[in-house]
């Protein structure tokens, strides 16, 4: 027969329980996906993101391929992997720079790119300035950094362990705690069948 103070020790792990799976589901780092490179931020420190990753549900449909990084003028732009500059220039009207990773390339505007074409980066290295011509988020300043592999548009926040929160189905039972129990009474989580601590 259970004690008021087990069955109350079994109501805080609980709680605790309950604590751990709710903030796990909020905003914030997760984990990448398996196989994803470890990666850097474009920005140091680590940015807010002011716009995420909506991938287009069709090539030539609406969406935002990447993610818009707050940042400031002047600030430096780094490559989030090693890899090989392709591109590094003006593009319809905004400094673009194009790092090849081999399976995988990142992009960065609007930057003022500070190395030539064909230059080899190290993951973190300096590969331009961050502008405000051109901003995403004008009149303030923020960073588009996007990654694709050939034509498929992926989130770049999962080089860096962010990924999208992933809820759980809603199976419309909810969890209701007794209001008062007794030495009596069997615990409410194994009254459910449920192992309790």
């Amino acid at each position: 027969m259970p004690t008021a103070d087990a069955d109350a020790m079994s109501h805080r792990r609980l709680a605790v329980l309950l604590l751990l799976l709710t903030t796990s589901l909020l905003p914030g780092p997760a984990r990448a996906a398996a196989g994803d490179p470890p990666g850097v931020w474009p920005l140091s420190p680590p940015p807010r993101v002011v716009r995420g990753f909506d991938p287009p549900a069709a090539p030539w449909g609406p969406g935002h391929r990447g993610v818009d990084l707050a940042g400031a003028a002047a600030q430096p732009v780094r490559s989030a992997l090693a890899g090989r500059v392709t591109f590094s220039g003006p593009l319809f009207g905004r400094g673009v720079v194009v790092v090849d990773h081999g399976a995988t390339r990142t992009t960065y505007e609007p930057v003022a790119g500070s190395l030539p074409v064909g230059a080899a980066v190290d993951r973190g290295a300096v590969i331009g300035a961050l502008q405000l011509a051109g901003s995403h988020c004008w009149p303030a300043v923020c960073l588009h950094w996007g990654w694709r592999r050939g034509d498929t548009y992926l989130d770049p926040l999962r080089l860096v362990g962010w990924g999208p929160v992933r809820l759980l189905p809603w199976t419309g039972t909810a969890i209701v705690t007794p209001a008062a129990t007794s030495a009596a009474r069997t615990p409410w989580c194994q009254a459910r069948g449920w192992a309790c601590w």
